[in-house]
């Protein structure tokens, strides 16, 4: 099999591999009002950093699929498109965006931990830029109800996620890049 094509059978296997985690993450809940602590983001973070913009992509659209065709993979087990309507769907709406901007900052240059910095702090941005809104229209809640419900105690559990994401990123990056590198003697 040529290198051409390992990449991608290996890419395949970690884009599923980052959406069985996002799943397990979204168990990981404490119920705080509307909206749920979760350990999903810090793997949508993660996959930014390690799987990059296209990749990462691809497993949030994975999760995703899996909880609208009725997996109970979104938090405290839920599922179908009416969770993706509800008070949370902007936030799991926002993964997309979060998962994408912050894989295609990442993989820009040569790598850095200020870039991944920036990456994962744009991408939990993102997911408030949509998610805020979509909890305030769909709960009726003013914004500065929803900002209270949906973003401020958030902040500090995210930012220990995203420093958790940039640190084990950067300590198996080494072992990441050896495995994702040419290997022309593979299977020879």
């Amino acid at each position: 099999m040529s290198q051409e094509k390992i990449i991608p059978v290996k890419m395949l296997v970690f884009s599923a591999l980052f959406a069985a985690c996002i799943a397990i993450g979204s168990y990981i809940a404490i119920p705080f009002g509307p909206i749920p602590f979760v350990l999903s983001n810090f793997f949508i973070f993660l996959a930014s950093l390690l799987l990059g913009s296209k990749w990462g992509l691809l497993s949030v659209s994975i999760y995703l699929l899996c909880g609208i065709i009725g997996l109970p993979v979104f938090s405290q087990g839920g599922a179908g498109i009416a969770h993706l309507l509800g008070p949370t769907g902007g936030y799991l709406f926002g993964y997309l965006f979060a998962v994408w901007t912050g894989g295609f900052i990442a993989e820009r240059g040569k790598y850095s931990i200020l870039r991944s910095g920036i990456a994962v702090i744009v991408a939990a941005l993102l997911i408030y830029v949509v998610g805020v809104p979509w909890l305030k229209i769909q709960t009726g809640m003013t914004w500065d109800k929803a900002l209270l419900a949906g973003m401020i105690p958030f902040l500090i559990p995210d930012g220990i996620k995203i420093i958790a994401a940039i640190l084990i990123q950067k300590a198996i990056r080494p072992v990441w890049n050896l495995y994702m590198s040419d290997r022309k003697n593979a299977g020879n």
